[in-house]
């Protein structure tokens, strides 16, 4: 049973302290095993792979068979369904439409001093992809990853995945086929994280990793960060509904399970203003539950973090969402403009009874990718940005450093830093022009 907090209650407080501080991840001991992982990587290169593949997937490659040949990838996608191949390409074109649209300008002026400043973006020139295997296979996670670098010019696109007896998913390599990537591996763990960050015979280096995984895929990005880039250190999934009683139950229902459902430490927040409507979604969601391939997970999810809470108005609300930063937030209330006016912290937004989080999972166009574990407070998802980089530039002319360069001198000669000073000061003389 989903916990309930309601905010008329004494103990709301506390119970709200409590929900906000709850570590839902599993505590896990693999630091050291990841290093030596990386560390084997470093000095054995595809040697290591080659024997952590067999260790962890139970096949055994030759160097050579690391990377999946072109005619292999086309033969596996041609292997998926029709309909699954165009709502891939439908998926990927919007994707790709959306990510488009944030590639920024960039910046180039002159100010009233006469001194030209602006900034430029390039793309990184090399990004990783993960893909994992597990419990699930996400092809729409290879559109989100890939389709973004691919919209900032990243030309080389590396991604790898793990293939468990030696199995290939023909889906995800078709995903990974319409999304431009370059060249795919098979390889896993944290292992591919150590191999796509140093490089190695066979896996050229990257600039950048992103994309999910296990703990140990975790802890390797964390480890190896600074050396290489990366996305983000990534919670378990989470998804937040405020929703007034003039909804459908059973939508909502729908709505939280479709989190509930990725993993069993996933979470899953009601927030109404109505009590007989949340109990109205408990029982919707207990008749749902059942009907779910995945209802094992979902139930533990679900009955370990679901919670539902009762606010006295919906206003009231605001102040909470921002407080929990969600994921995933949808607004399935009358007053979306006033919602989304006063929330300012969400990973991203699902606006009005029509739009479920599911559809921002697909074929929205806007990333899937999102920060998690109230990390909305101060990051955003996925985007084109995080595939490019900023360079700044500034152009004196001799008229120009003679306006500015005088307040530098004095900041410099403060600072004592004197050949600071001295660079700008020659500058400033008439007889060096």
């Amino acid at each position: 049973m989903a916990r309930w907090i309601k905010t008329s209650e004494p103990d709301y407080a506390d119970k709200l302290i409590k929900l906000l501080e709850e570590n839902r991840e599993p505590a896990t001991n693999v630091e050291k095993v990841v290093q030596a992982i990386i560390n084997d990587v470093v000095a054995k290169g595809d040697d290591a792979l080659i024997d952590f593949t067999e260790r962890f997937d139970n096949v055994r490659y030759q160097a050579s068979e690391l990377l999946i040949p072109k005619e292999e990838i086309d033969a596996q996608a041609a292997s998926v369904s029709t309909e699954v191949q165009e709502a891939l390409k439908h998926a990927a074109a919007r994707i790709s439409a959306y990510h488009k649209q944030q590639v920024p300008k960039g910046l180039d002026y002159k100010d009233a001093d006469g001194v030209r400043l602006g900034e430029r973006w390039t793309a990184i020139d090399a990004v990783g992809l993960y893909v994992p295997g597990g419990k699930a296979n996400y092809p729409s996670s290879v559109l989100m990853n890939a389709i973004p670098a691919h919209a900032a010019g990243v030309k080389r696109i590396v991604m790898c995945v793990p293939t468990p007896n030696g199995e290939l998913n023909p889906t995800v390599l078709a995903a990974a086929k319409i999304a431009g990537v370059t060249e795919i591996y098979r390889v896993g763990g944290a292992q591919a994280i150590a191999a796509m960050c140093y490089g190695t015979k066979t896996i050229q280096s990257v600039d950048k990793i992103v994309g999910p995984g296990n703990a140990f895929v975790t802890e390797a990005k964390r480890q190896l960060f600074g050396k290489v880039g990366i996305d983000s250190i990534a919670g378990p999934s989470e998804i937040l509904v405020l929703a007034d009683k003039d909804n459908n139950p059973e939508w909502i229902a729908a709505d939280l399970l479709s989190q509930a459902e990725h993993d069993e430490i996933a979470q899953s927040i009601l927030i109404t203003d109505d009590e007989n409507f949340a109990l109205e979604v408990e029982a919707s969601i207990k008749k749902i539950l059942p009907t779910l391939g995945r209802q094992g997970i979902a139930t533990q999810s679900w009955e370990n973090y679901g919670c539902i809470i009762v606010v006295e108005t919906l206003e009231e609300s605001y102040a909470l969402i921002d407080k929990i930063a969600p994921e995933h937030l949808e607004l399935a209330v009358k007053d979306t403009h006033d919602a989304m006016k006063n929330i300012h912290h969400a990973g991203a937004i699902f606006i009005g009874r029509y739009t479920p989080e599911a559809i921002g999972d697909y074929i929205a166009g806007p990333n899937h990718v999102l920060p998690t574990n109230r990390t909305a407070r101060f990051s955003g998802g996925l985007s084109v940005y995080e595939f490019m980089k900023r360079t700044t530039f500034v152009e004196c002319d001799a008229q120009a450093i003679r306006t500015i360069g005088p307040d530098a001198i004095t900041l410099a000669t403060e600072e004592r830093l004197g050949a600071h000073a001295l660079s700008v000061l020659l500058r400033l003389s008439k007889s060096h022009e």
